[in-house]
């Protein structure tokens, strides 16, 4: 199975935090949840993979290509969710839409307002009027919209209720079915990965405790109760 994503031997080194060698590869066509409490190095993790904080030491491979070398080219291929950075909230749907135009070559107009029909969002309403669920649901329709290859998701069902939680999660599901896309998905709620994601990786204090698929997690916790 090919890989879309190999992370190796990462470091990134602050004054009171480091993640420290953190290394791990997700196949294409599958889920894998980033987890860990708050403050174990998902977002920078994330962040890091993006190229949006320096590394100390490491590399990152997306699609093959080294992320340091053909950033930009990459890029055009991953829809990112990431909690800050998002646009001003006095923006609607429509407005998003003409400044997203300029900077995807692949971005669908088409395709964003179908996503808009289909999360029931009103393309003429200014985002400081969504609830944090339709904010979330707007930030995943930008995501999709130019078609990427990889979903790349910080903490996406945090804050949610359980409908709106269940709506995202089938979102990604979906996104995977011609099992050419994957996705990326940090999160604290383990509970909401453990039905969806094909692989975890369990990240504290900046290092990777463990990273294995689903079922040899079931099995080896299936193991430990027999004991």
């Amino acid at each position: 199975m090919d890989n879309i994503l190999e992370v190796k031997n990462l470091c990134k080194v602050y004054d009171r935090f480091s993640l420290k060698n953190i290394s791990f590869e997700l196949p294409k066509g599958t889920i894998m949840g980033l987890v860990g409490e708050n403050g174990a190095g998902k977002s920078t993790t994330l962040k890091a993979i993006l190229n949006l904080v320096k590394i100390n030491n490491g590399s990152v491979k997306v699609f093959g290509l080294d992320m340091k070398d053909k950033e930009i080219e990459i890029k055009e291929d991953i829809g990112v969710v990431l909690d800050e950075g998002f646009f001003s909230e006095y923006l609607t749907p429509t407005n998003i839409n003409d400044i997203m135009t300029g900077i995807y070559k692949n971005w669908s107009k088409e395709l964003f307002f179908k996503y808009l029909e289909d999360f029931n969002l009103p393309k003429d309403k200014i985002s400081k009027e969504y609830s944090t669920g339709m904010k979330m649901k707007l930030k995943i329709a930008v995501a999709l919209a130019h078609k990427p290859k990889l979903l790349i998701l910080d903490e996406p069902t945090s804050g949610l209720d359980p409908i709106a939680r269940g709506d995202i999660l089938d979102i990604f599901q979906d996104f995977i079915q011609d099992e050419e896309h994957s996705v990326l998905v940090s999160s604290h709620i383990t509970s909401d990965l453990e039905n969806i994601a094909d692989y975890i990786t369990f990240i504290n204090n900046g290092e990777i405790v463990l990273s294995k698929t689903r079922d040899e997690l079931i099995d080896k916790m299936r193991n430990c109760k027999m004991y």
